[in-house]
């Protein structure tokens, strides 16, 4: 069989950085189920219908086909997810009657988009997100606590610097009709080209798609220069003289957000209002938000998200929504590959129980079986071979100890554990022994930051 051909855009992990992930991924789960978030797990498919809704990305939809459909017979209707979105607002119209609202949901899972890859950009790519789901209504300090959970979920995570830039689109909204601009969809979609062209051909476009003035393009791009680390943004925006209703819902709103963020953010995350953001999509109705990482801003946002007011509508009952999503895969696969990330060893023993030959096998596995009972990760070397060589296929995984049963099998004595990084032997018995706390589980190591397996 010939050597396979790796697969562009669908990364695969070795155990060790796959140990770096999983740690990620234990660590939100566990801060978002501190908050009282549950976790859920959506089918991989929808109908295109449902995938293609407003034309977004419809093209990069990867599509589910028998391989021995009839000929004629076509796709099946449906496509693989390309977010967590789409399909979390199918499922609270399907189980609404089965859920109790506010609905506040975890979701830590793959999705597929065909677009062409990239670093940071993947076809299959994990994401992490948290919503809370109202049931007609949903009161706006939920806004405030979706956006503090996921500053203190990404703030206990060994990464660089992470900045959540914050805006609302009521504000931008306010400003934008108290110029008096028609268009306000048009002008925040030119809005959001600013981290891809300069401020001219952002102010021009302004003027050619959202019917502005060009003294209209220039206050838009004042507002939009406006980023700072605490409330004063609000006097900054009053100052442009620029005054509607709408407006002064959306800068307390945000001021509110940016406040509420504040006792939990600083060292590794910070969060800023940043007047720029406006997050493209049209459902997005007041608070967003994009998440950035130092030294990676190639990548853009690495998570985002905000305020949904009419998502999930079944014709009947709306079901508003305040959420954010974390790019696991973006975030991780790069500082992995650059070995920012890495972990202590490939695997998750923390003892290697030697053999002394191979009808003593038996006995090694008792020793194994004892370590377990007491909660020690550990394996039996898989053959006799000098006990130099066995240390070596523990050094080879990153395992921490050896552990020497006594030569005599039926003597409960003399067994030894040797730490193979100082060289250190000891008697224990396997019964009670235990290694240090931070040998037991796998480490992972941050040239930034060293952070522990959190329980």
């Amino acid at each position: 069989m010939a050597r396979p051909t790796p697969l562009s855009g669908f990364p695969e992990l070795l155990p060790a950085q796959r140990h770096v992930e999983a740690q990620v991924v234990d660590t939100l789960r566990s801060t978002f189920e501190l908050h009282g978030f549950v976790g859920i797990e959506t089918r991989v498919v929808e109908p295109l219908d449902r995938l293609a809704k407003g034309g977004e990305i419809d093209k990069e939809i990867y599509v589910l086909r028998r391989l021995q459909a009839e000929e004629g017979e076509g796709d099946s209707g449906l496509g693989l997810h390309f977010d967590l979105t789409v399909p979390f607002a199918r499922y609270v119209l399907e189980n609404a009657g089965k859920l109790d609202f506010p609905f506040r949901r975890y979701q830590i899972q793959p999705a597929w988009r065909g677009e062409r890859p990239q670093e940071g950009r993947y076809r299959q790519f994990t994401q992490a997100d948290i919503d809370v789901v109202g049931h007609g209504e949903l009161p706006f300090h939920h806004d405030i606590e979706v956006m503090r959970v996921m500053v203190e979920a990404l703030s206990r995570l060994p990464l660089p610097p992470l900045s959540f830039q914050l805006n609302n689109r009521k504000l931008i909204q306010g400003f934008y009709r108290g110029l008096g601009l028609t268009d306000l969809t048009a002008a925040i979609r030119v809005i959001d080209k600013l981290d891809k062209l300069p401020p001219e051909v952002v102010a021009d476009q302004l003027v050619e798609l959202a019917d502005a003035t060009p003294e209209q393009a220039e206050r838009c791009l004042e507002l939009a220069t406006i980023r700072v680390a605490d409330t004063s943004f609000v006097d900054r925006v009053r100052a442009l003289g620029v005054k509607d209703e709408l407006l002064d819902v959306g800068l307390a709103e945000l001021a509110a957000v940016v406040e509420g963020c504040a006792a939990t953010a600083g060292g590794q995350v910070t969060v800023e209002a940043n007047l720029r953001i406006a997050r493209g999509l049209d459902y997005y109705t007041g608070t967003v938000v994009e998440i950035f990482m130092s030294g990676y801003e190639r990548l853009k946002s690495v998570g985002g998200g905000g305020r949904y007011d009419a998502l999930a509508d079944d014709g009947k009952t709306t079901y508003p929504g305040v959420g954010v999503s974390f790019g696991v895969s973006r975030t991780l696969i790069p500082l992995i590959a650059e070995g920012v990330l890495t972990s202590s060893r490939s695997v998750p023993s923390a003892v290697l129980v030697a053999l002394v030959e191979e009808e003593s096998r038996g006995t090694s596995d008792a020793v194994a079986t004892a370590l377990r009972a007491n909660g020690v990760p550990c394996e039996v070397a898989p053959a006799p071979q000098k006990f130099g060589k066995q240390i070596r296929f523990a050094e080879r995984r990153g395992i921490p100890f050896v552990w020497f049963p006594p030569a005599d099998q039926n003597s409960a004595e003399g067994h030894q554990v040797k730490d193979i990084r100082s060289g250190e032997q000891v008697g224990a018995d396997p019964a009670t022994w235990t290694p240090p706390t931070e040998d037991l589980t796998p480490s992972v190591t941050s040239t930034r930051v060293t952070t522990k397996e959190h329980p």
